[in-house]
């Protein structure tokens, strides 16, 4: 099967210490890996890393991140910088807060288009409309014209996973994108990311604390302790029937908010 995304024997280090140890795994088209464990395990340090955003401490220091036969860590900022956005896209667990809120949710989804693309407002308005249509935003227009600060918390959410989505990148890295969110919008979130992937074949890795979220749409499940892979495979055999004690413990540790 074809492969998109693939980490090799991965260590990442700030600082000279290091974080995550030997990480393995491979994101194959439409494919959602949910990655989890509790906080400090190093699972957002892993998006990170594919995206060149560990800052002036944090680095690669053994192992390949391989995008399209491309070895991530190897590439230049400028070289980075093509394939974030357009080919990979990122969603943060606080979307809000990585808006600008003195400008218009429209002006920067027209911003982020025109960065990888000859296009104009009128076509990144169009665009961008579609897409809040097909996510069921009841009003694109008004949204498209609102500060992020005139929006809710969960719609500022809604609407950096839209954003993330609009140049129909292959993979989207989503860092804890609804732990913030009450229950009835975390829903949401989670039947808008499983619908992206339906319209277009987008493969996801979900970083996540939340064993529900991860039940409802993970096809492939990795587990992470102190930057150390416990366990990975299919969902529903790491989901129901765990081998490693810490996964064992860590499946009992929450409900779960089941498909549908």
């Amino acid at each position: 099967m074809e492969e998109l995304l693939r980490y090799e024997s991965v260590e990442i280090c700030f600082s000279g210490q290091a974080v995550t140890h030997d990480v393995n795994f491979t994101l194959h088209p439409g494919e959602i890996l949910g990655i989890v464990g509790e906080s400090g395990s190093g699972k957002s340090t892993l998006l990170k890393a594919a995206m060149g955003l560990l800052g002036e401490n944090g680095m690669v220091t053994k192992g390949d991140i391989r995008f399209h036969r491309k070895n991530l860590p190897d590439l230049t900022e400028k070289e980075l910088r093509c394939i974030r956005g357009a080919e990979i896209g990122m969603i943060f667990q606080d979307a809000g807060a990585s808006l600008c809120p003195i400008r218009t949710i429209g002006s920067q989804i027209f911003e982020s288009m025109a960065a990888h693309s000859k296009v104009t407002r009128a076509e990144a308005k169009e665009k961008a409309l579609a897409l809040f249509e097909k996510l069921n935003f009841s009003d694109g227009e008004r949204i498209w014209n609102s500060y992020p600060f005139e929006l809710s918390g969960g719609m500022n959410q809604r609407v950096g996973i839209a954003i993330a989505m609009l140049m129909e990148p292959s993979v989207l890295l989503a860092d804890e994108p609804t732990s913030a969110l009450d229950v009835a919008v975390q829903r949401q979130v989670v039947q808008e990311m499983l619908h992206l992937r339906e319209l277009f074949g987008t493969a996801i890795i979900l970083v996540t604390h939340d064993i529900g979220v991860v039940s409802a749409m993970a096809d492939t499940v990795l587990v992470l302790k102190d930057g150390c892979v416990m366990e990975y495979g299919k969902a529903k055999k790491v989901l129901e029937h765990p081998e490693n004690a810490y996964t064992a413990k860590l499946m009992a540790a929450v409900p779960r908010l089941r498909r549908g």
